[in-house]
């Protein structure tokens, strides 16, 4: 995919994609009947790949029909029945309704998404720490409300991304992508019928998840946190690289020139520039992704009844959306730290320029009437170390 409206969107390839989609919800239609088949409610005769049985141009049909039906799902179903053969046509999508068929598929497609950012981080931890370690005793003047404050270094900075990026790495990990199988209105009454008892029903969602590789789940129809919880860790990561970007973009400014992107962008018309591209996008990402995020959790508050008139409907691209330049941004921000270019000698005649930098320390030394230490660095070099200590932990822990 590409679009012009949003520049890299390309990085993010198929995930969350409209061919994505198609095919996740055909893989949930496959695996339902797959188990109705393994519990022995449908024939073996009923066996079939369904996905044989769809072509490149089909996603186009299905999704005129989505604004009939209001899903895609009934047009997809239609379309397989109209193409399979009898077993096959009869016990197709029994005992399953479109939002099991719709809600898991988008967990289907966002665990992927999410899979491609975990790697991303882990590339970025693994730089941030040893950028960290390399700078530890880098001087670099803090500023604070954007004036001049305190000296540091650089790598107390590069902690502090690192931070950052770690905070955002833990909710991620911790995601579930629950399976969503409840039938009509989430009873799972259907389902009883077929299977002749509660037990039944309860093993046929299971056996779903299990040829999913999802999480087991009971029906979750308009209890929508799955979905805003996986909003909330996509825009969490999105917070963190967006700050390393302002930190970068700020600090390459020619008149600061401590930091500096490797391969930065030229301009139509100034040559002399060298604008810092993956940092400007990076917080275009940044700055859209909380609203995004906020759509899901404003889509979960309107749920209503046993399937929401609209408010479930809105999540699907919302969550499209917010995932796909997730991905973009998990790639740009990888590109960003790799690259990046700490420029130690400007650095320090920056912090050395910087007139009153030492006045706090001088007003602590007056009132404990000691000399002042040779240094005003705290304990940077401290929280240097336990950073990318929590990294090593991170790192050791993440498969």
């Amino acid at each position: 995919m590409t679009d012009l409206f949003w520049p890299g969107d390309h990085r993010a390839g198929d995930l969350m994609s409209d061919h994505a989609f198609l095919n996740a919800m055909v893989a949930v239609e496959q695996a339902w009947l797959d188990a109705l088949i393994e519990a022995g409610i449908a024939p073996d005769q009923a066996r079939a790949d369904l996905a044989e049985h769809l072509t490149d141009s089909d996603h186009e049909p299905i999704a005129r029909g989505a604004d009939v039906d209001g899903s895609p799902v009934s047009g997809l179903v239609a379309l397989l029945r109209a193409r399979t053969e009898q077993p096959t046509s009869r016990w197709l999508h029994r005992g399953l309704t479109s939002q099991d068929v719709v809600d898991t598929a988008l967990m289907l497609c966002v665990r992927d998404a999410t899979d491609r950012i975990r790697g991303e981080i882990v590339d970025q931890v693994r730089t941030l720490s040893r950028l960290a370690e390399t700078h530890s005793a880098t001087p670099m003047l803090a500023r604070t409300l954007t004036q001049a404050a305190l000296p540091s270094t650089a790598g107390v900075k590069v902690a502090r991304w690192l931070s950052a990026v770690l905070d955002a790495a833990e909710p991620l990990g911790e995601l579930r992508f629950p399976v969503q199988v409840g039938g009509a209105a989430g009873t799972l009454a259907a389902a009883v019928e077929l299977s002749g008892s509660v037990e039944g029903a309860i093993s046929l969602g299971d056996s779903l998840a299990a040829g999913l590789l999802l999480a087991p789940a009971p029906p979750w129809h308009t209890t929508r946190s799955p979905i805003s919880r996986i909003g909330d860790a996509l825009a969490t990561c999105c917070d963190a690289w967006g700050y390393i970007a302002a930190d970068v973009a700020t600090g390459s400014r020619r008149e600061t020139g401590e930091l500096a992107e490797s391969g930065a962008g030229g301009s139509s018309t100034m040559p002399h520039k060298n604008n810092p591209v993956r940092s400007v996008l990076i917080r275009r990402t940044a700055m859209t992704a909380g609203s995004l995020a906020a759509t899901l959790h404003t889509a979960s508050a309107m749920s209503v009844d046993e399937r929401s008139d609209g408010a479930w409907h809105a999540e699907w691209a919302t969550l499209r959306t917010l995932a796909r330049r997730t991905v973009v941004a998990a790639a740009h921000a990888t590109e960003l730290v790799s690259g990046l270019q700490i420029d130690a000698a400007r650095a320090r005649a920056n912090l050395d320029a910087a007139a009153g930098v030492l006045s706090e320390q001088q007003s602590m030394t007056e009132l404990t009437g000691r000399e002042p230490m040779p240094n005003y660095l705290g304990a940077a070099e401290q929280l240097v170390e336990a950073a990318v200590q929590r990294a090593g932990h991170y790192l050791k822990d993440t498969p």
